[in-house]
Order: C-alpha cells, then structure tokens, then sequence
C-alpha cells in the first residue's frame, strides 16, 4: 500500500485567548473537496512562535484545543503570538512523535529563531509503518515553512553543522536509552549517606559517546516540571523522582578537547533549560571550589598526565593542580576529576589515546567494577557500512589484516596520487559539504602561527601563500599547509583547502574524509607494518615513548582518521610499500578523478 501523504501546515493564526475557538475551527480539506476537522481528538504538530523576540516550541499533540489551552494557562504564554498547526489525513501518533522530533533538531540549527523553548528530552527512535514514506514528506514540510517565513536554511547545510551534529534535543538509540535508564536507576537510588558511583561507557568511534553524554547531561541537569517528554514510562518515573529529590542536583560535562568543548558550549547556548557554564576543561574541575555531584567525561582516553606537555606553563598549572589537591607528582586529569566529584561516568575508547600525554590505559580499566560497565555498539557514522567498516579498518592497521571486503553505498578508495585525492574531496565538498582532506604528523610545521585567521574565508590568499613558499607539506610537487587553528576547524570556510591533523578532527564526523599517510607509517613484507620514529614530527608525541608504544598511537591516528567519513574514505600512502599493501584491501583510483557516486548525484 502506497500512502498519498501531502502534509498540510495551516495559515498563521494568533495565539491568544482566542486560539481554542480558532482551532474549533480547523480543518483539512481532502481532495475531494470534503474536511475533515483536526482540532479535537486528531494528532498534529504544533509550533508556538513570535517573529519578534525569535523564540518558538514545537509539540504534538492529539487534542489541539485542549493543548493550546493548556499553554495558554501557564506563566510562559506572553512569549509567543503566533502558531500554526501541521497536519495530514495519514498522521498517527508514531509521525507526530517523529516530526516533532526532526523539527526540533532542524530548527535549532536554524537562523530564523535564536531559541527554542523546548523541554523535551528526544524520544527513543523507533520504527513504525511506513516510516520511510513519512520521512521523506518532512522535507516537504520544511519547504512550506520556508515559504512562510519560519524556517530559512537549506536542510543539507543545518545537517552539516555542528550545531546539529551535537544538538542535546538528539534522539538517543534504543541502546543509548536503555544505558541512561540504567545509570539514572543507580543515581536516585542513592541516599545522601550513599557512597557514590563511577561508570564507564565503552564505544568505538562513530557510536555516538559524545552525542550520549551531552543527553545525559541535559537529562540531570534540567528542572523538574509536570511536563517533561520522555517515551518511557519507567524513566520518566525515574526521572521525575530524582529531580524532585535533588533539584540542586550539580552536573558538569568535561571535554578534554578544546575545539570539541568550544562547539559543545554552544550548542548548549542555543538550547532551553542549559548552560554553557557546565561543559568543563579538566582544569576548570580541579580549581572548582565545590565538588560535582557528577561529572561527565567525554573522550576520558584523552585526559592527560604530566607527561609531554607542550609548554613549561602548562607543566607549571598541572603541578599546582596536583599540589592543590594533594595528589603529588603522578596525579592526572582522571585524579582530578575523581576527586572534584561524587559520582563520574566516563566514555572512552582505548583505542584512540594517540600520545604520551594520554592518561595509561591502565589508570582508566582500574576503574572497572562489578556491573558498572556499558556497551555502546550500534555504529552510527559510516552509513551503511556501520560497524563492520570500522572493523575492518582496525584490521587493516594491525598485525592481523582480514579478508577484503567490499561496501555498498560507502566509497572506501585507494588513490596513487595525493593530487587526485585531495582535489576528488574538494569537489565533494562543493556537492555534499563537509568533506575535508586531513594527515597523520608526517611533516614539520613552519607556518604555525605565522599566518592569520583571517585567510580562512578566501582560498585565493591559500593558494597565494602556497606560490609564496609558506606552505608545511610537499608531496611529489604537491604542496599544501596545515590547519591554520583548531578551534572550529572543520566547519571553518576555507578548511577544504588545508589540511587537518589529529586533534582538529577526532571526536568529529565528515561526509568524506580524504586521508593522508604520511612516511611515519611504513609497510615491507619482511616487516609488515612498521614506524619510521624519523618521519614522525610530533615531538610530543614520541619523547619516551618505546618503538611498540609509538607503532601503537600511530596506528591509532590512521584508524581514527580513517573512521571519520559517514559516506566514504579516501586514502593516499606515501610509503609505495604501504600503498601496495592497502592496495590488497581497497579499491584504487588510477583515472584523472573520481566519479560521484549514484547515490549521492542528486543530493543536492
């Protein structure tokens, strides 16, 4: 059965005492020319605005009359003056769920409203009939409301932000849900006299760690009202009972990457009911004056140690946070962390530490208990590919490769020129955006520092600066520069046009990442794969480290680099050994370019 679904959204009416009647008086018009009436017992979506002050909140409802009375009754009604109601002859309560959902999160990252009112703490994304058929009309619905005024930004440009990528009105998997329930259960069950928690969440890349503990974050930090949105009755229960027990409950979000905390914070600006003040460095925990009733730990692999630190300022801060805390010389970011808070979740995967710096592995598994660990599995970065791409990535760079594989629907590609490959992802980026060319530390860095920002919007200047001979990396006449800053990096306008290295891009997700490999990493069948300590140009990265413990983060950079990608992953080897090892293992690029994929002509 094919549903005819034409999603209709009502002319703009005013939002005051009047609204009931006014809803009395909606309808649908069939096409038949008959109506079918939806303002009582009929589910719609809703959206309350007021084009001046730029605030707005999407709902759903089954009862419109009732629903907007109910808005109208409480202290919050002076700040919307309009609304419309969306709705279809095929709605149930599954669509206006999903709807609800999808207009959240598209309108946060919109420009057209600096605030959405919205409580609501995602719903658990579930499967209903014909889903799919649905979906597809909601782009349909942003289209109308473009037309009238209430949306402004193409879809694809909102899904590439960063805002959205890390939106806290994200729905959260099946999983995802089910581990917060768990953790939620265990926190208030705790009496005052209790002694607290530690929990850790382990997740490869791509399994959604950050996106999971900015949920859990706003989940325990938000204020209780009667009118929370979670699908599930058993956290709601639990929620509700632990808000009310602990309303001054004192959460904290530690991002131990600064350019990562940078785009969390605002993204916690633009959202209702939370604060930029709770994401955290590791050293804005230690000079807390109060402990953390919990800390949340994103990327907890990447705390440090007082070890390879890039300056003696930052020796000389880590050493008083270690004194102020009584910790002494060995104490870590973990330490600190431990001992600012009562109860921490960590989220972390071993196997993206790629430093010296980062905390032992040892330090962080010591923390495992009985029943106090959680799974995070389901892949939701390489499209279809999923969990078995970033398998065989691991398997690629290891001692043990697997039997080639083929993915539908995801370009994994081996180029033979380094050109081809950059410009291939430069043309990407020009159809499907956010595509970028990134490299493991293969290369000295002359121009850092000596070039300005203010470059970042014209890729002339680049080009320019490159003829000048200010440029980083040269690879058979192919020249190129390093990342001009971190902070914003990825989403930056000229960033395409650079090279990114490790720290600008793990935690990050890409369309297509276009991934350079430089003489740092090396392959002979006498050897297999092996590191050149030489070519490695992070000084940082290699001081004491041993030539296992090297080979280690250096494998690691390249399986992080090469998990970036939700459509595809292009690679280049400097090393020809390399490159005919891989060649085992991907399809390789000999022609002038590379086409666009099918699936990806009519994007746009």
């Amino acid at each position: 059965m094919v549903l005819h679904i034409d999603i209709d959204i009502s002319e703009e009416k005013e939002f005051s005492d009047k609204a009931p009647q006014i809803i009395d008086n909606y309808y649908f018009r069939k096409e038949n020319n008959s109506v079918d009436w939806r303002g009582k017992e009929w589910p719609v979506v809703y959206i309350l605005f007021n084009r001046i002050t730029k605030k707005a909140y999407v709902g759903e409802t089954i009862d419109a009359k009732n629903r907007l009375s109910q808005h109208l009754a409480t202290e919050k009604r002076n700040l919307y003056n309009s609304f419309v109601l969306i709705s279809d002859n095929c709605f149930n309560k599954s669509v206006i769920l999903d709807l609800e959902s999808y207009l959240i999160n598209h309108m946060q990252g919109d420009t057209i409203f600096d605030e959405l009112q919205n409580g609501t703490m995602g719903l658990q994304k579930s499967s209903y009939y014909q889903d799919k058929d649905y979906e597809a009309d909601f782009k349909n619905v942003w289209k109308k409301l473009k037309s009238r005024g209430l949306a402004e930004k193409e879809l694809e440009d909102i899904e590439n932000e960063d805002v959205f990528k890390y939106s806290p009105y994200k729905e959260p998997t099946s999983e995802q849900f089910q581990i917060a329930s768990k953790i939620l259960a265990k926190l208030a069950s705790q009496g005052n006299h209790k002694k607290g928690e530690t929990f850790l969440v382990k997740g490869k890349a791509g399994t959604g760690k950050t996106v999971f503990g900015i949920y859990l974050a706003k989940l325990l930090s938000m204020k209780y009202t009667s009118d929370i949105a979670i699908d599930d009755s058993e956290l709601l229960s639990s929620l509700k009972e632990f808000l009310v027990k602990k309303p001054n409950y004192k959460v904290g979000l530690v991002i131990p990457m600064q350019n990562l905390r940078t785009i969390i914070k605002n993204a916690f600006r633009k959202t209702y009911g939370l604060s930029a003040k709770i994401v955290l460095s590791p050293d804005a925990v230690a000079k807390a004056t109060e402990k953390y009733d919990l800390l949340i730990v994103d990327e907890a692999h990447r705390l440090r140690q007082r070890k390879n630190l890039s300056s003696p300022s930052k020796y000389a801060s880590f050493k008083k946070n270690n004194d102020d805390l009584k910790l002494g010389e060995n104490g870590t970011e973990l330490d600190w962390i431990l001992a600012k808070s009562h109860n921490q979740v960590f989220l972390y995967d071993i196997s993206q530490r790629i430093k010296p710096t980062d905390i032992p592995k040892e330090k962080l598994l010591a923390l495992k208990q009985k029943d106090n660990e959680y799974i995070l599995d389901t892949q939701l970065r390489c499209g279809k590919a999923g969990e078995k791409y970033v398998e065989y990535i691991e398997g690629i760079f290891s001692d043990n490769p697997p039997e080639k594989q083929n993915f539908k629907d995801y370009e994994l590609v081996l180029f033979d020129n380094v050109s081809k490959m950059t410009n291939s992802i430069k043309e990407l980026d020009k159809s499907v955006g956010l595509c970028r060319n990134v490299a493991g530390y293969a290369w000295k860095w002359p121009t850092k520092g000596t070039i300005s920002v203010f470059t970042e919007n014209d890729p002339e200047k680049t080009d320019q600066l490159i003829k000048n001979g200010k440029y980083d990396i040269d690879i058979h006449g192919s020249k190129y520069i390093w990342n001009i800053k971190y902070d914003g990096w990825v989403s930056a306008p000229n960033s395409v046009n650079e090279i990114g290295c490790i720290h600008t891009i793990q935690g990050f997700d890409l369309n297509y990442a276009g991934v350079i490999i430089g003489n740092d990493l090396k392959y002979s069948k006498e050897k297999g794969l092996f590191v050149d300590r030489y070519e490695y140009k992070d000084r940082n990265g290699y001081a004491g480290a041993s030539d296992e413990e090297l080979k280690e983060y250096i494998l690691h950079i390249y399986k992080v680099l090469s998990t970036r990608g939700i459509m595809g992953t292009y690679i280049y080897a400097c090393d020809k050994g390399l490159r005919e090892y891989l060649s085992n293992y991907m399809k390789t690029n000999h022609a002038p370019g590379l086409k666009m994929p099918n699936y990806l002509k009519n994007k746009k």
